[in-house]
């Protein structure tokens, strides 16, 4: 999918896996880790993210 947003969204893109072909494409990322439960890194701190831990659970465990 082409995205006009692309360059843009990847300036602020914190993720971290490198083969991620949603990279920049926000709204692909956001739907792909809806449908497995999870939440894109753009949520996670840099520390976070580097989990790889994307649920839901991991999220609020670190906002306590």
């Amino acid at each position: 999918m082409d995205c006009p947003n692309r360059e843009k969204n990847l300036a602020k893109c914190n993720c971290t896996y490198e083969p991620c072909p949603r990279k920049g494409i926000c709204c692909e990322c956001i739907a792909y880790h809806r449908s497995r439960g999870e939440l894109p890194a753009c949520f996670f701190t840099a520390e976070e993210e580097r989990t790889y831990d994307r649920s839901i659970k991991y999220f609020v465990s670190r906002r306590k």
